[in-house]
Formats: structure tokens, C-alpha cells, sequence
């Protein structure tokens, strides 16, 4: 557990269990929020919850975060925030999820496009399958428009994590998630104010509760994606696939076909750390010695 590897992965799973708190609390809110005034509400949450530890850095890292790596994701952050909105509100968790865990597919071609990273052959294999069970859940019946929202949430996502290994390592961590929701408020104010509409207050305490998970997340995404090469840890993220379809059936009764639960099975098994190569090995070995 103490190589940089090892512990990346930890933390990219328990960043995809908040991320699924994040989504049943989104699919409770039923899209009774317009989708860019939520977006805003949220980030804006967002800035105010991270101001005081903002203005609690040193002077000299309070800026750190403020430039054009931390704009992009922003806008990449924005954009993801509304595809998800309307992915999760309109399909079953397990399928919206499903769209969204394309993104670490997309990580192992735009790791070696932009940070010129070479990926072993083991990790591609097992993306490649991962994309395979993507194609299961996702059979023509079972497509709906929302699914393109739910492929840009995770184009937003891919591009966004691999923005995150052109970060500087000394760059606080406060720093790059305040800049980066301030960065979000102008462009989603400008898109929210054509369908401003009047919400509740438990409206508010939902986006609250997003947004906590949602912060959550992106912290540990962070210091994820800074301890490892994005080839090595990208498959860590579809962890979060077996929690939202167990969320699913417990409390929206999502109850997955059977191949539903195959195409997750080619998802989730190649991401879990086994040495297949040395079992495969023993087995062989057993084989040859046993009378």
C-alpha cells in the first residue's frame, strides 16, 4: 500500500464512492433545479465553503491556482456538471454511469497524445475490455438521448484529470479547487439566467450535499492523478460503477438485466489488483506437481 501506484488507486476509489453519494443525491433531486442554475448554485456553494481555507494560505499560494490550466478545467468541470445533471435525471444510475466511465477509457489515448505517457499493454487490455462492458450496457435498446449527454460528461472528465498532471506538484490543493470554482461562476451565470427559476429550500440543501461529495471528489482526484501516471490509475475510476448499481437497487429499485451485470463485470474485473500473469503462473505450476 505505500508505492505511489497503490496508494493513487485507494484514493480514486473512495473519490468514486463520493461521486456516487453525489449522484443519488442528484437523481433525487429529479431536475426540478433548471440545469446551469444549478451548476451555478453549486459552484458558488462551492466558493464560499473554500474561502476561509483560501484566505488562510500563505499570500503567496493563495494565487497558485489562478491560470490557464486551472480556467480549462473549469469550463471542463462546468460543461461535465450539466451533461451529468441531465444523464443521471433521465437514466437509470447504472446506465448514466456506465456513459460516464468512457472517460478513463478516453485517459489512456489523451495520457499518451498530451503528457506523452506509454501505457503497459496489460492497462490497455483491460481498458479495452472495460469498453466492451461499456457496449454491453449500453446495447441499442437500452441507448436514450441522455447518453450523449453522459459521453460529454465524460469527455469533460478524461480531459479534465489529465489537465490535472500539468498542474505544478507544489500548487495547494485549497488553491486549485477555489480558483477553479471561481473560474466556473461567469460562464454558468450567463447560461443560467435565461431559465432562472424560483426553487425551494430543500432544493438548496440537495445542491449542498452535491456539492460536499462533489468537492470531496475533486480533492482526491487530485491528489490522485499528482501521485501517478494517469495509464496506471485511469481503470481505479470505474469503481465507482459497482457502487451506484448497488445505490440503484437498494434505493431507486434499478434492478440490472443479466446483461446489464455481465457488460459491469467486464467494467469492474480487469480493474481489480490481481497479478493475473503470476496466477495464471501458479496454476500451472500446481498443475505440473499434483499427481
Amino acid at each position: 500500500m505505500r508505492s505511489p501506484v497503490n496508494q493513487a488507486i485507494v484514493l480514486l476509489v473512495a473519490a468514486n464512492l463520493l461521486a456516487s453519494f453525489s449522484d443519488v443525491s442528484l437523481k433525487i433531486l429529479n431536475g426540478e433545479v433548471p440545469t446551469f442554475q444549478y451548476v451555478f448554485i453549486r459552484q458558488l456553494l462551492s466558493v464560499i465553503m473554500l474561502l476561509p481555507f483560501w484566505l488562510a494560505l500563505p499570500r503567496e499560494k493563495r494565487h497558485q491556482g489562478c491560470c490557464k490550466i486551472a480556467f480549462w478545467r473549469a469550463q471542463l468541470i462546468l460543461m461535465g456538471s450539466a451533461c451529468a445533471m441531465i444523464a443521471i435525471t433521465f437514466l437509470p444510475l447504472a446506465t448514466a454511469n456506465a456513459m460516464f466511465y468512457v472517460g478513463p477509457l478516453l485517459m489512456l489515448p489523451l495520457s499518451v497524445l498530451l503528457l506523452n505517457e506509454t501505457p503497459p499493454r496489460s492497462k490497455v487490455i483491460a481498458t479495452s475490455i472495460g469498453f466492451a462492458g461499456v457496449l454491453v450496457v449500453l446495447r441499442p435498446e437500452h441507448f436514450h438521448w441522455a447518453a450523449i449527454a453522459g459521453l460529454g460528461s465524460a469527455l469533460s472528465m478524461g480531459l479534465g484529470n489529465i489537465l490535472i498532471r500539468k498542474l505544478p506538484q507544489e500548487q495547494h490543493l485549497v488553491s486549485t479547487l477555489f480558483w477553479t470554482g471561481v473560474m466556473t461562476l461567469p460562464l454558468s451565470l450567463a447560461l443560467a439566467v435565461p431559465q432562472w427559476a424560483d426553487i425551494e429550500w430543500r432544493h438548496v440543501g440537495w445542491i449542498m450535499a452535491i456539492n460536499l461529495f462533489v468537492l470531496g471528489y475533486h480533492a482526491l482526484v487530485v491528489i490522485g492523478y499528482k501521485k501517478a501516471a494517469a495509464g496506471q490509475i485511469a481503470l481505479a475510476e470505474y469503481s465507482g460503477l459497482v457502487f451506484v448499481t448497488a445505490f440503484g437497487v437498494m434505493w431507486f429499485d434499478e434492478i440490472p438485466d443479466l446483461l446489464t451485470l455481465a457488460g459491469i463485470l467486464l467494467i469492474v474485473v480487469p480493474m481489480m489488483p490481481i497479478n493475473w500473469k503470476r496466477l495464471l503462473k501458479g496454476k500451472r505450476s500446481r498443475a505440473i506437481t499434483e499427481p
